[in-house]
Formats: structure tokens, sequence, C-alpha cells
């Protein structure tokens, strides 16, 4: 029954994305699923975002992508799949007959994909961050899977339940971890035009414990040393290692010469250098949110828990992935996420907010109803594009509100306690079997849950008493299925493409 409804959703979304020859890439990560569009222009923004399983639609500089939601994303991809390539099959040649244009007409429409163009921001520094997400973006599901059972076999250890078993779950837990260089250095290369698996080979160098007996710098390198950052450092090496081996090698060589050249250059750097800096870097990052949370807990967390949402609006999040991961690999939690996560409490409380102050709006209070239980288990963007960024000021408050959760974590954090998350991905209340720290699993959890209550309540007040300017609920609050010619056009934003409000 679950497949059908999985298949009806990627059927209905297909047509309205352009069909199967409007796809260029398929892809999904948690939550949303990634198309490439040739053609941008053929997507019907607002019957798309009508669908009762889209919560709503991002654009980045390279992909259209679908909010479905946790779970649903990964089982409506493959049958979306399924389908494209069924109609590819059908239809020999999927992209329609290009229509004459005359020079006028060619040249506003390349006007207009230029405005389009610059309107996403695609710079290279935005665009770089992508590439670091999209290497790390796939390695969360195994964050997530690893980090429960280590927590559900921490919980077993400590009260002495099956201690035969639990060796075993202390293996399964940590192997993934163990290993994560070689992934990162697989998705790296992938991500950066070189060969995978070559990348994944001179990252396993890394995590060898042969290398202990190598000097560098003056002392014996660790096992380890440099962790995901090294690994990432070394397989983009090796793809332009490989890229400079492929210009003047013969093409008769190329599958001896190349791959152990590639190898080998890269795994001299990576052990006589990179390995050193990495581990630097990574050592420094630590101390740093050790240092930040232990010294201004208090205002770090606020800061944090005020501005994540906007950085999340301007792409700059995804600098904080390769942080998260760096954290994990050394302390076994990140103590940033459970901090960061209180945004998406502020999006809840000022929602809630939103639904009393508009009692007229029905438009927007059934989007926040069906929005609201997917924002309690952390995922904002219904909350955020059908909601509180169409209105401006309640995006400031729930920002606010955010501030306040961040700001209750981060004074635990100064009072010497640690709340932190084994893995990266979920938050809100999907992040509670994530939790981990150097306290008990009953005050972290206490902790978190206090701080995703002042959030709420935080996002809710401020909101609801700041969130409104006269001239704003005048236009909103009214019932969209009466005339109202003074009403703006922005006035349902459950109707309006998502991709026009941002």
């Amino acid at each position: 029954m679950t497949e059908n409804k999985n298949r009806a959703t990627a059927a209905a979304i297909l047509p309205l994305v352009g069909g199967a020859g409007n796809i260029t890439s398929i892809a999904h990560c948690m939550t949303r699923l990634r198309l490439g569009l040739r053609d941008r222009t053929l997507v019907q923004d607002d019957k798309l975002a009508a669908l009762p399983a889209v919560m709503g639609v991002v654009e980045d500089a390279s992909t259209y992508q679908i909010v479905l939601g946790p779970g649903t994303a990964a089982r409506v991809t493959p049958e979306f799949e399924a389908l494209v390539e069924t109609d590819r099959t059908a239809s020999p040649t999927p992209t329609p007959a290009p229509i004459p244009l005359t020079a006028d007409e060619l040249a506003a429409q390349g006007a207009a994909l230029k405005a389009q163009q610059k309107a996403r921001n695609a710079t290279p520094v935005k665009l770089l961050l992508r590439k670091i997400a999209n290497i790390f973006v796939p390695l969360i599901p195994a964050l997530i899977g690893c980090g429960i059972i280590a927590g559900f076999n921490g919980l077993m250890v400590n009260l002495g339940w099956l201690p035969a078993v639990t060796p075993a779950l202390a293996a399964i837990a940590t192997g993934f971890m163990a290993l994560i260089a070689v992934f990162v250095g697989l998705n790296t290369s992938k991500e950066f035009g070189g060969t995978p698996i070559l990348g994944g080979a001179v990252a396993a160098i890394i995590v060898f414990p042969g290398v202990a007996k190598i000097d560098a710098f003056g002392q014996p390198l660790s096992p380890g040393q440099g962790g995901v950052l090294g690994a990432l450092g070394a397989a983009v090496l090796a793809v332009y290692v490989e890229r400079w081996c492929r210009s003047w090698i013969p093409q008769s060589l190329d599958v001896l010469v190349t791959p152990t050249l590639t190898v080998l250059i890269s795994g001299l750097v990576t052990v006589f250098g990179l390995m050193f800096v990495a581990g630097e870097i990574s050592t420094a990052i630590g101390d740093f949110a050790d240092w930040l949370l232990s010294t201004g807990g208090a205002a770090a967390g606020f800061v944090l828990g005020g501005l994540f949402l906007p950085l999340v609006m301007l792409g700059l999040h995804q600098a904080l992935i390769p942080i998260h991961t760096t954290l994990i690999e050394q302390q076994g939690f990140t103590v940033l996420l459970p901090i960061l996560a209180m945004a998406g409490a502020g999006q809840v409380g000022a929602a809630a907010a939103v639904y009393l102050r508009l009692p007229l709006n029905t438009s927007v209070r059934r989007t926040i109803k069906s929005a609201l239980p997917a924002g309690f288990l952390g995922v904002g963007e219904p909350l955020i594009y059908g909601v509180s960024l169409p209105l401006g000021r309640p995006f400031i408050t729930a920002c606010v509100g955010g501030a306040f959760g961040g700001g209750l974590v981060g004074l635990f954090n100064q009072l010497g306690g640690s709340v932190g998350s084994t893995a990266i991905g979920p938050s809100g209340w999907a992040l509670f079997p994530l939790l981990s720290g150097n306290e008990t699993m009953t005050v972290m959890i206490a902790v978190y849950a206090a701080g995703l209550v002042t959030g709420y309540v935080a996002g809710f007040l401020v909101t609801y008493f700041f969130g409104f300017s006269k001239q704003l609920l005048a236009d909103f609050n009214v019932d969209p299925s009466e005339p109202a010619p003074t009403r703006p056009v922005t006035d349902t934003p459950a109707e309006e493409p998502v991709s026009a409000r941002v």
C-alpha cells in the first residue's frame, strides 16, 4: 500500500516538472527530491506546491528541490527514477522540438535566464560549499544509524543488560566512524571529477595503523590523524594529480601509470604533510568549540541559534558540515547541533502565534496545521517557506525564538555540562535518540527539552506581540474565499509557488 502511495506521488510530480524529457539528474537527501532541469519554465509551481505530499519547494543554483519529508524522499525517489526511465524508453525523442524564436524573443529569453541565474547568486564560495555538502550528506544515514545504536549500547552498558551482546553493538556502532575517512575520500573524488576508488585509496592511508611507524615534522603520526579534513584534502589532491597524469601519459600506458602515480604522489604528500596539517586544524576546531561554549556559552548559543536560519537561507550553513563531522570523529558528538536545532523550535513557536493572530485566514491556518507535525520533528522547510518567510517579520521573530533556545543550551555548556549529538541531520524531537555528552542521559534530555520549550515559548511570544504590523495584520487576517480587491496577491502562501516567495 505504501509502495503504491509513493508511486502515486512520483507520478503526480513528474508531469508538473516538465515530464521525463525535462529531467537531467535525480537525487535525494533526507527530506528532498533534488532534480536537475533543462527548462525551469516548464515547472508548474502552483500545482506542484498544492500536492498533498509536497511540503515545499527550494531552489539553488543547480537543482530544483521538492520537500517531501524524512523517509518519504528516499522512497519516492526510486519510484520517480523508474517512471522517468520508463517514459524515456517509450519516447525515443524525449526532448520536445524547439519552437522558433524571433531575435527579440531570443534576447528576452536570454535576459530572463541571466536574471534568474543572478538571483540565485551562485558565487564560487557557495558552489564550493555545495560541493563539500554533497560529500558529507550521503554519509548522514550511516551517522544516524550508528549514532542511535551507540546510544542504545551505552544505555545497555550502564544498566548492565546483555553484557555478551554490548561488545558486538559497540563494533557495529563504531566501525563506520573508524573508516569514515575512506568514505569521505570516495565522495570527494567523485564530486570533484576524479576516480572515486583512487580518492578512497589515498584517504585510506590516514586510518592505516602502519602510519604510526612514520615520523613527520619530528614526531610519529597517529592512525586517523587529520580525520575527515585530511581525507578531503588528500582526495582533492588525488583528483588533480590524476588529471595531470592523464594530460601527458600515453593512452596505452594510462591504465598502469596513472593510478600508480596518483596514489604514490598523493600518498606521499598526505603522509608527510596533509596528515600533520589537517590534524592540527582538527584539534584547533575541537579546542575552539570547547573554549567558545565553556567561556561564553550563553552568548554563543544565543547568536548561533538566532543566525542559523539566515545562514541556511544564504547557503552558508554547509560550511558547518565538516566541522560537525570533525567534532563527532574527535569527541563522539557535536556540541553545536543541539544549539543550532533551536532555530527550528523558534519557527514552531512563531507558526503557532501566526495561527492565532490570523483567525480569518483559513489558507495560512491550514498550511500551519499540516506543517506543524513536521516542524516538531525538525523538518522546518514547510513552516519557513510556507509561513514565516513570506510574511517577513515572523521570520525574524522566529529567529529570536531560536536564539533564546540556543542561549539556554549554550548556558548549560558554559556551566560545565555538554549536550551534543552523535550524528548530523535530525533536529527537533528527532534528535532525542542521538543525544550524547558528559552528563547522564536524563540530564541531557532535560536540558535539550528545556531548550526546545524555551524556543517554542520565545518564538510564540515575540511573534504574537511583535510579529505583525497593523498593515500586515489587516492585509492577511482575511478570509481568502471572500472577494477582497485590496488584499495583496501573496495572501495565500499555501497556493503561491514557494520559489517565488523566496
